[in-house]
């Protein structure tokens, strides 16, 4: 296996266009292009996600290879997600991936969307120190549609311990910024208002499930509520108490999650602790991270702030360790919007 081999990585799981080069696992450039059309409706529309990775998956590859100072006959392999997500997003990107390697007659690499963020562990960046988890290292992955504790013992070989039974934590913290009025993403801004509230404003109730899974759907049907009573007294409750709202809000999920991970960690015996996706990038769940790992004993890891969210750099990262292994795949591969566990 050639250690230079150059990945053009796609991901386009969600709303999120994005194509990424890498050089083994340096990555030489990570392109994404959001989209703007889903804040009117708090959420993301299926369809015209699709359509709108329709309109940008061309001009963030070129831009991509641009940056990376590549051309397209410089690439060794695609490697683009193939589950889970929208059904429409992932169809635009694995079309896209397949078209441009057959053109080449260059092979094709599956991601797992969920691995990648994971992986993203172990991505070299010119910009940061490289610091990856040793195997076997706990893992907590968390986002807007997915929660999971992952025991990571090699890169390919990943064993869920525990995940959601219901909604996810990135879910949880969208529903409650809608329920408040703030616009979609609704997570960020919590994030941002709760630094100027106290998080021991309100007090709600915590999901109890057993073992190391997560549920969120009782917590965010509870919030509801307690907004809803809120608001018949005074209609500008929501406005009046926007930080403390989401500084308490904001506590009762990072406990939550936080939790079940120290419960992970204590089972397995391991002090090697990582947390990766999107709601990796909260604040509060770093700053969480970083108590419990003093007072744990732990060696925490948490990925550069670019390769939290939803990004093509985790998947083209991916996809060399795949390639480094000989797992290629094949274009009869068809993405799928939900995986079995």
């Amino acid at each position: 296996m050639n250690k230079k081999m150059n990945i053009l990585g796609i991901e386009s799981s969600c709303d999120d266009t994005s194509a990424a080069v890498s050089s083994g696992n340096l990555i030489l450039s990570n392109v994404i292009s959001g989209q703007e059309v889903h804040k009117q409706y708090f959420g993301v529309v299926p369809e015209l996600a699709s359509r709108a990775h329709q309109r940008n998956i061309v001009p963030v590859v070129h831009v991509a290879l641009q940056n990376a100072g590549l051309k397209k006959e410089d690439i060794d392999a695609v490697a683009y997600t193939q589950s889970p997500g929208l059904l429409g997003s992932l169809l635009v990107g694995a079309s896209f991936a397949k078209a441009f390697a057959l053109g080449l007659g260059i092979p094709l690499i599956t991601v797992n969307h969920l691995e990648a963020h994971i992986l993203a562990h172990f991505i070299r960046s010119p910009d940061t120190e490289y610091n990856p988890p040793p195997f076997p290292f706990v893992c907590l992955t968390v986002s807007g549609g997915h929660t999971q504790i992952v025991l990571v013992k090699s890169a390919s070989s990943l064993e869920i311990l525990g995940k959601t039974i219901d909604d996810a934590a990135g879910e949880a913290f969208d529903k409650a910024a809608k329920i408040m009025g703030i616009t979609y993403p609704g997570g960020p801004l919590i994030d941002k208002y709760a630094k100027l509230g106290n998080p021991d404003a309100f007090r709600f109730a915590k999901p109890r499930v057993s073992g190391l899974d997560y549920s969120f759907s009782g917590l965010k049907t509870s919030f509801l509520y307690f907004m809803r009573d809120r608001l018949k007294e005074n209609p500008r409750f929501a406005e009046e108490n926007r930080n403390d709202l989401c500084a308490s809000i904001q506590k009762t999920i990072v406990d939550v999650l936080m939790e079940k991970l120290i419960l992970a960690a204590k089972s397995t015996g391991i002090s090697h602790v990582a947390i990766a996706g999107g709601v990796s990038a909260n604040s509060a769940l770093r700053e969480a991270m970083i108590f419990q790992a003093k007072k744990n004993r732990w060696t925490t890891y948490v990925p550069d702030f670019q390769f939290c969210t939803d990004n093509a750099g985790m998947i083209a990262v991916t996809g060399y360790l795949k390639a480094c292994e000989g797992k290629f795949a094949s274009q009869s591969d068809v993405p799928t919007a939900r995986i079995s566990n």
